[in-house]
């Protein structure tokens, strides 16, 4: 039979996208395998998966399985995201089980890898006697702290909502406060607390761990982990960084098929002239919000492109569903779609990021700190005004603005609102001040760490052949 590599992410395009750059990564180097990919039907707002699985399945030799829809119970109400992601994934449980059976009819499965939210599915892995990885979507900063979470959480009685002021000492990562911690993992009451301690149990007992960053972007928390100073009641699994992995668009999105015309505006603008605003496929402002980054952008001075959404709704019932397209003249200030003419473009919804940040026009980057987002700025060399706004995205701008200093903060007020005279100070300082510069002359020299790392003889080649190595010895 031939040999099968079986990939589960959880449904949120953020993490497909990784997962599918994970798949594509490993055919490059071992076309020998056959790449499988579960996809479970969300019942809530993913982003738009099925054009990117519709054009992957075009190009690639990957295979998706798509399970049966599943119906949430009544009572997940949670106002968490993260808490409908992990009661959802764990009534798929008996989709999987029946999803690996019928692979396993037809090829040898040496390995399923998982993302943290799957990871009720270790359990059914087990059954199978298949060796269960995890795929970190965010970076080593990232995996440090959730498997340290335990200690803390042994340590302490404390919810991290209460601990105001107070830093968190976690090995291998600059202080952090603890009310940066994940908004779902605040309080410790909460049930999206007891899911994430739960997988941050789980995943140093899984048979490895696979980062998407790269050894020199992280050294200091990699070398950390891998001394096993943050897991503290048992064995680290082995560490595999094999990153930058970054989705590749062709810039294509126009209405006619052809080049999208945002690309087409940027072709227009001078050298490192515009900065760039976007803030991944759930981040949402409210319309207040929306009006105050308008005028500190029309104050700057700065040519722009701005990716705009419709704020989140406030009916309950539609909370995780996709929010309409935004209609730009209710949701703007008077007069700014006119006054910025020429400087400016607004893009309604979404934009080809991967092909904007590497476009020669872009020389700064607001974003939110994202993981793919961050990546997809180092790769292309921009610095960025880093901007959190869900997720583990706090944590990554400590790493950003302290540790690798490829970001100015964004200071927001005690209510996490930003003022446009904060918006006007950071866009001036990213691309006028001395600061500024020194970002940028490091985002720079992380772009060439990158491709170094992902070419031949880079240490992201290295760490991906010992893990194929791993799955070819368990072939024998």
């Amino acid at each position: 039979m031939e040999d099968a590599i079986v990939l589960y992410p959880s449904p949120a395009i953020g993490h497909l996208i990784s997962m599918v750059e994970l798949g594509k990564l490993i055919l490059s180097q071992n076309p020998s395998f056959s790449i499988e990919i579960l996809i479970a039907t969300a019942p809530y707002n993913t982003g738009s998966t099925t054009p990117y699985i519709n054009r992957v399945s075009a190009t690639t030799p990957i295979n998706f399985h798509h399970l049966p829809t599943v119906s949430l119970p009544l009572q997940s109400s949670s106002p968490h995201h993260e808490t409908l992601a992990f009661d959802f994934l764990r009534l798929n449980n008996p989709h999987v089980h029946q999803a690996l059976l019928s692979i396993s009819q037809n090829f040898t499965v040496h390995a399923l890898i998982i993302d943290g939210f799957c990871t009720p599915a270790m359990s059914v892995a087990a059954d199978l006697k298949i060796p269960v990885y995890y795929f970190q979507t965010s970076g080593a900063y990232c995996l440090a702290t959730f498997i340290y979470l335990p200690t803390i959480h042994r340590n302490t009685t404390k919810s991290f909502k209460d601990l105001n002021n107070t830093y968190l000492e976690i090995p291998g990562v600059p202080p952090i406060l603890a009310t940066d911690m994940p908004k779902p993992i605040l309080d410790r009451t909460e049930k999206a607390y007891e899911n994430v301690l739960n997988t941050s149990i789980h995943m140093p007992k899984s048979a490895g761990i696979i980062v998407n960053t790269f050894e020199s972007l992280e050294s200091r928390v990699i070398k950390t982990i891998s001394e096993g100073l943050c897991v503290t009641d048992g064995p680290t699994p082995t560490i595999y960084c094999i990153g930058p992995l970054i989705a590749t668009y062709d810039g294509a999105g126009g209405g006619d098929g052809g080049k999208h015309e945002c690309l087409m505006w940027l072709d227009s603008q001078p050298s490192r002239s515009v900065v760039f605003l976007c803030f991944g496929s759930l981040g949402l402002f409210s319309k207040e919000q929306l009006k105050e980054i308008a005028i500190g952008l029309e104050r700057s001075g700065h040519r722009f492109m701005w990716v705009v959404r419709s704020p989140p709704s406030e009916d309950q019932s539609r909370r995780f569903l996709a929010p309409p397209e935004p209609d730009l003249d209710s949701l703007l200030p008077n007069g700014f779609l006119e006054g910025t003419r020429g400087r400016g473009l607004v893009v309604k919804s979404w934009a080809p990021q991967v092909a904007v940040l590497s476009h020669d026009s872009v020389g700064g980057f607001v974003t939110h700190c994202g993981w793919n987002s961050v990546l997809e700025a180092v790769c292309a060399g921009q610095p960025m005004v880093a901007w959190p706004l869900y997720a583990e995205q706090r944590i990554n701008r400590v790493l950003l603005v302290e540790e690798l200093k490829l970001a100015l903060p964004m200071t927001e007020s005690d209510y996490g609102f930003v003022s446009a005279a904060e918006v006007e100070k950071r866009v001036r300082e990213l691309m006028d001040s001395e600061e500024g510069k020194l970002i940028r002359n490091q985002a720079e020299a992380k772009r060439k760490e990158a491709r170094a790392a992902m070419s031949e003889g880079g240490s992201s080649r290295a760490a991906l052949a010992e893990l194929v190595r791993n799955w070819k010895g368990s072939m024998s």
